[in-house]
Order: C-alpha cells, then sequence, then structure tokens
C-alpha cells in the first residue's frame, strides 16, 4: 500500500509523531527542505531513518536541487550549483559547450545526491518567462527562446537520469507569465490560449517523455476561470495530458502555499480529482500531514504504473568524466575548479 501523497519533516531529526505517520500513512515519497540539514552524518540518517519507517524500497527521496538561488543542499554539505541563467548566459556564446556543461553538471549532481538517499530532483524549471512577469522565475528559467529551454532542460533531465535520479520537470503547463508568486497569492493568467499553446506551453510539449511534472497553481483564465492548473480537470485533461501530451507521473506543487485555499484535506482531494498522481505537502506540519492523507487515495491503476516507472530510472548509473564535470562546473560558475 503506497499513499498517493509526498510529504515533509519538521526538522533535523524524525521526531516519533512523524516515524508514526510515516509507519502508518506510507506516502509514495519525502521531501527535504534547508530546515532538515544540519551536516552531512545527520541528514544521511534522517532520510534512512525515514524510509525504514515507512518499510519500502519503491520510495522517493526528493529535493529541489535547482542551483542558484533555488538549492537546499548548499557548502559545505554540497557543492555550489549555478542558477539555470548561467546556463542561458553560456549558450549565447556556445550552444553545444552550455548543453554539455548542463548534462554533465547534473549527472555530477545526481552522484551527490544518491550519496545522501535522494532519488528525485525539483528541475530542471522549463517555465518560459515573459517581460513584465513576477521575478519568482527569472534566472531559473533557462531562457526565453522555446528551443532554447528545450535544449538545456532537456539535458539537465537527461543527466540525472544518467545518474539514477528522477527529473521533475516543472511547473506544467508553464508559470513564465505568472504575475504573482504563487507562495503568497494565486496568480491568474488571461493570455488567449492560441498564445499560451505556441510559447508557455511548447517547451512541456516537447519535454513530455520525461519521467515526471510538477504543476503549476496557476489559472489561466482562457482554459479555466475558475481554477488554477493543479486543481483543474479541464487544464490536467485537455492540456497537460491532452495538447502536451504528458502521460508520466504528475505531482502537484505544494498544497500548503497560499496559492490554495481551504482546509488541507480538500487540497488534496481537490489536485487528485484534477487528475495528478500524487499530492504534495511541504512545510512539515504533522497536522497538516495526517489531513492531507486522509484525502488522498492508495496509488492504484495507471498512478501506480507511473509510480513505478519513476522508481524504475532510479537503478541506472552510466559512467561519464568526473574530472571534465568538475571543470564545466567551474566554468559556469567562474571560478576555480570546486574540490567538495
Amino acid at each position: 500500500m503506497t499513499a498517493s501523497l509526498i510529504t515533509g519533516l519538521s526538522g533535523v531529526t524524525l521526531t516519533d509523531d512523524e516515524r508514526r505517520f510515516y509507519r502508518d500513512a506510507r506516502p509514495a515519497g519525502l521531501i527535504l527542505f534547508r530546515r532538515n540539514i544540519f551536516d552531512r552524518a545527520q541528514f544521511a540518517r534522517l532520510v534512512e531513518e525515514t524510509q525504514s519507517a515507512v518499510g519500502r524500497d519503491d520510495f522517493l527521496v526528493l529535493i529541489d536541487q535547482e542551483g542558484g538561488r533555488v538549492q537546499r543542499l548548499r557548502p559545505p554539505v554540497a557543492r555550489a550549483l549555478p542558477p539555470a541563467a548561467a546556463y542561458a548566459d553560456l549558450y549565447d556564446e556556445d550552444p553545444d559547450e552550455a548543453k554539455e556543461a548542463a548534462f554533465a553538471v547534473a549527472r555530477l549532481t545526481a552522484d551527490e545526491l544518491r550519496a545522501y538517499g535522494i532519488n528525485m530532483n525539483c528541475a530542471p524549471v522549463a517555465d518560459l518567462p515573459v517581460e513584465g512577469a513576477h521575478e519568482i522565475i527569472s534566472d531559473r528559467a533557462y531562457g526565453r527562446s522555446v528551443s532554447q529551454v528545450v535544449a538545456l532542460a532537456r539535458a539537465v533531465a537527461e543527466g540525472y537520469l544518467a545518474g539514477g535520479v528522477v527529473p521533475v520537470v516543472k511547473h506544467i503547463p508553464g508559470h513564465g507569465r505568472a504575475t504573482a508568486d504563487s507562495h503568497l497569492a494565486l496568480p491568474v493568467v488571461d493570455t488567449p490560449h492560441e498564445i499560451l499553446s505556441a510559447s508557455d506551453f511548447a517547451p512541456f510539449k516537447s519535454l513530455a517523455g520525461l519521467p515526471a511534472a510538477m504543476t503549476a497553481h496557476v489559472v489561466y483564465s482562457s482554459i479555466d476561470p475558475d481554477n488554477p492548473a493543479s486543481t483543474s480537470a479541464v487544464v490536467t485533461r485537455n492540456v497537460i495530458r491532452g495538447e502536451i501530451g504528458f502521460d508520466n507521473l504528475l505531482m502537484s506543487d505544494d498544497l500548503s502555499m497560499q496559492a490554495l485555499t481551504g482546509p488541507m484535506r480538500a487540497r488534496a482531494e481537490a489536485v487528485i480529482a484534477a487528475g495528478s498522481d500524487l499530492a504534495l505537502h511541504c512545510n512539515g506540519e504533522i497536522d497538516e500531514m495526517r489531513a492531507a492523507a486522509e484525502g488522498v487515495p492508495t496509488l492504484a491503476g495507471r498512478s501506480l504504473e507511473r509510480f513505478s516507472d519513476a522508481c524504475a530510472c532510479i537503478a541506472r548509473r552510466d559512467p561519464y568524466d568526473k574530472e571534465r564535470a568538475l571543470q564545466l562546473l567551474a566554468g559556469v560558475l567562474g571560478q576555480q575548479t570546486p574540490t567538495v
């Protein structure tokens, strides 16, 4: 039995309440944040103890390790990573080297994540920012053209897959045009559907074969004026699964973000009813985690197949040139070769 849910932890140790929750609720995965990290040994132990409480090998351990300002593991626990915009800058000078660097650094990072038991990274971002949009995406984007974003995001995803880490492309079907931060408010995009199809949705259509994606808490008024994509059956069915053609593991963005309203159980029910395979809850509040668990079903049918397909990616370990990867990372960071 696996619940259609990914949840967090409150701090650097597994509390008795959390241990019981993970044992009894048996969520599909765990997501980690900086609040969970004190040092290397503690962090590795926390992951191991949580997975032991669940008692399953098919368990996803997630983190947001995009690079730049969205990087939960930082020195001295892990290497510093550049933001997506750094690859975009390099792409302007040398597209081939930018793609090589994006792949190599992701492959290098996959080894670092796997050393801590992390097997899924909430990256790459395939959002296409536009002029006047909220800065929440900005330097997290790989460029402003569909072809460039696709090329670099694909290279990053392939680098993670080569190292046995499942990439989660976000935020499907596109967050780049939003004029608000969905952590704090519900963004509404009034752009006509045909423009969205040609721009915002296009990178995700090209990347539809990737094994996992995270939905956007964004209202697209030309498609569903009443619900954000994450809780919209219309957007999920017609755009994400239909027009974009994404038929792999789909998870919501964080249920505890202020873009959503209502009781936590109802939020979890809404994202599953809309068509997500997994509900994601991040803040580590145990009562909210319990409420979310009450609102989700056990993974079954096509959702279970998608989950199993994502887990199957974890066994992969392709050889690579680590020294070359470190050189490329140093070049993108603009500093001497990292040694961590």
